[in-house]
């Protein structure tokens, strides 16, 4: 855990991103299609890293996009696809059946065990549900102890201190106070066990506010913050904007097809789109808009996911 003085620690979205080196073990915020730091993942993807070691608990677009883009060395999740909505994530799976990624998969419990050893200061802690799976043998830095008390043999698994972590919030002050919506996921243990934690927020807003809200991570964790509206975007930001559904098929087309949809993507969204303003006006005002407008009643949200 580092600790960072108070300050105003508003930085551009391109200096966040740069916290994250070559070869480093990056812890992804949200899970599944919400609250994904997707405006830093994209920004990764601009400035050409490689032989990252991702870690999550359940993702999706982000993991599979940096997987596409060629910057993931190493995967260290439960689970990576788009759920019975558009179904598996088609680069990591590729990869994978490719041997182009090391694969460990893991589960949430162990790698939250994992994160309250590294904020605890513990060499390790133990626990009981990997036993007799398979993913034992994707971990040989996993042990096995026995307890001095019972006798029971567990699997000692070694504390997990992230590199970098990245978060995305709806709303955190000018110092790093962030608020977010639950389920937190592993956000707070990501940013009490990562070396550095940089954030996104769709909003900077005064203290007043967050402290009102609730202050889920507190600034002397964060490093630096930058404000990107529609940060998550294709992913939730409740209660700011819906997951795009459409956008997510568009990707995970893509990506399925491989090639030439999946070149283009990456140009239109991400590389022509030099900034996260350019990317913005490449999804589309209106297309954003009708995203925001979620919550004005049962159709609104309903017409989004047809």
């Amino acid at each position: 855990m580092g600790l960072h003085p108070h300050r105003d620690k508003r930085v551009p979205l391109r200096h966040a991103a740069a916290h994250v080196t070559d070869g480093a073990t990056v812890a992804l915020g949200g899970g599944l299609s919400a609250r994904l730091p997707m405006a830093l993942v994209r920004e990764l993807v601009r400035q050409r890293r490689r032989e990252l070691h991702v870690v999550g608990s359940a993702h999706s677009i982000d993991v599979d996009l940096l997987v596409a883009a060629g910057a993931v060395r190493r995967c260290e999740e439960s689970y990576v696809g788009f759920e019975q909505d558009l179904g598996l994530a088609p680069a990591y799976r590729a990869a994978a059946q490719a041997g182009t990624i090391e694969i460990a998969e893991s589960c949430c419990v162990t790698m939250l065990t994992q994160l309250r050893a590294a904020e605890m200061g513990l060499p390790f802690l133990p626990v009981r549900g990997v036993r007799g799976s398979d993913i034992l043998t994707l971990h040989p830095e996993y042990a096995q102890v026995t307890c001095p008390f019972t006798g029971e043999v567990l699997v000692a698994v070694p504390a997990l201190r992230p590199d970098v972590a990245l978060l995305h919030a709806p709303f955190g002050d000018r110092y790093g106070n962030l608020h977010l919506e639950q389920p937190y996921v592993l956000d707070e243990r990501f940013a009490g066990a990562s070396r550095v934690v940089v954030a996104t927020v769709d909003r900077v807003v005064p203290t007043d506010e967050v402290v009102a809200a609730g202050v889920t991570i507190p600034a002397h964790l964060v490093a630096a913050l930058a404000e990107v509206p529609f940060g998550a975007h294709p992913c939730s930001s409740y209660p700011n904007y819906a997951y795009d559904r459409a956008h997510l098929a568009e990707y995970a087309g893509a990506a399925q097809r491989g090639d030439d949809a999946l070149v283009k993507y990456l140009r239109t969204y991400v590389y022509d789109a030099e900034s996260e303003e350019d990317y913005r006006h490449a999804v589309g005002a209106a297309r954003l808009r009708e995203l925001s407008a979620w919550g004005e009643s049962t159709q609104a949200w309903k017409e989004l996911f047809r």
